[in-house]
């Protein structure tokens, strides 16, 4: 869920994620010390499109289709065991990354006026995000902590929807992988 920015999160903002419970006692207590999407009450997970459609727009018709289109891919498994970056952000890599990138594809696609990171990136890189704006120093400690927890491996059966209401992000729905 991070926007690769501090807080910035607008009340109506909704984006859609996947849960990795499995990565809580990893990663919750520098997520949340490092994390905005973290302090701000999204757990650990993997973004599959933000931002979606504003909370206005979110009606019957939209979850019908988002159930649909996901209930047409099948549910998941995916590995993480290393740590890669972005400038400013610390993350886990998720192995194979190709059915995140499938299920973002497929949702972009279908709303196109709400391109993954508003269109700010040529490529999207499916990733867990534990720190964002940290030092260097604080950076290596905690992928020293990391490498100790690693690796480990999350099952993926569904995509949840979750809203900003102006201080925390709520799950909305959870859309089931798999028919």
């Amino acid at each position: 869920m991070a926007d690769d920015s501090s807080s910035g999160f607008r009340a109506g903002q909704t984006g859609l994620i996947v849960r990795i419970p499995e990565a809580e006692s990893s990663v919750r207590g520098w997520r949340e010390r490092f994390d905005p999407a973290a302090q701000s009450g999204v757990p650990a997970h993997v973004t599959v499109l933000f931002p979606f459609l504003d909370e206005s727009r979110m009606d019957a018709r939209v979850h019908a289709e988002l159930a649909d289109m996901l209930s047409g891919h099948p549910s998941f498994d995916l590995r993480f065991e290393r740590c890669g970056g972005f400038p400013g952000v610390l993350y886990l890599v998720p192995e194979p990354d190709m059915w995140l990138r499938q299920l973002t594809a497929a949702i972009a696609g279908r709303w196109p006026e709400a391109p993954p990171y508003g269109g700010r990136f040529a490529e999207v890189v499916p990733h867990l995000t534990i720190a964002q704006g940290q030092e260097d120093a604080v950076v290596g400690e905690i992928e020293a902590d990391l490498a100790g927890r690693l690796p480990f491996t999350a099952h993926v059966s569904s995509v949840q929807l979750v809203v900003y209401d102006g201080v925390k992000w709520r799950e909305r729905v959870s859309f089931a992988l798999g028919r």
